[in-house]
């Protein structure tokens, strides 16, 4: 585990999440991505980070889900993350859940007041605009760009809450995105969404049918 925060509760620093990986899986990606120029190094020894199981521990509790965990370049360049993105879109067709973890509002130091509302209100209606409305090739234009979208760095001082966002849209390729989860209030009185593209999963009803 690599918790890769500071200054939270003694709790979460004891959290466990012990998926197993696939290495199979992670050869492949190293494949996929060497076939559009992009360099990437395995690394088996290293643990789950925040990015990780802050989603996967109570999306698969069970910890039953193989997983492979990519970090960004730490550059951000949002093309280059968008390209990662399409080098992985195949994976889709082969079962494949491609997540980007993060947040569409991430200013640490403005949560504790009311400063951030509106910064993250109108770079969430940004990002609304963006993912659900518009045309993909648009989608990919206005992302690339996302440093002029209003109060841009307001909400994102640092990016590296945001860029994983860009190796979703590219996976997603021409498919629409929709908004799963959105909350006007998150923190008292921020605003905050989560986005899919393409058809959600099927999940199994009791009777065995899927949905």
């Amino acid at each position: 585990m690599v918790y890769d925060y500071h200054g939270f509760p003694e709790l979460l620093y004891h959290i466990t999440y012990k998926a197993p990986g696939s290495p199979d899986l992670a050869n492949r990606v190293q494949r996929l991505l060497r076939a559009r120029a992009i360099e990437a190094a395995l690394d088996p020894t290293r643990g789950y980070d925040h990015g990780t199981f802050s989603i996967m521990k109570p999306l698969y509790p069970d910890e039953d889900v193989p997983v492979v965990q990519l970090s960004l370049d730490a550059g951000y360049d949002p093309a280059l993350h968008i390209n990662v993105g399409r080098a992985l879109a195949p994976l889709r067709d082969e079962g494949v859940l491609i997540i980007g973890s993060g947040l569409s509002y991430h200013n640490l130091s403005a949560m504790r007041g009311t400063w951030g509302y509106e910064p993250s209100r109108r770079f969430d209606a940004w990002l609304q605009e963006t993912l659900v409305n518009s045309p993909s090739d648009k989608r990919t234009e206005r992302l690339i760009e996302w440093e002029l979208a209003p109060a841009a760095r307001a909400a994102h001082p640092r990016e590296d809450h945001l860029i994983p966002l860009m190796v979703v849209v590219g996976a997603a390729e021409d498919e629409p995105g929709a908004t799963t989860y959105h909350q006007k209030d998150f923190g008292g009185g921020l605003t905050a969404s989560s986005f899919r593209f393409g058809h959600a999963p099927s999940a199994p009803q009791s009777n065995g049918d899927a949905q």
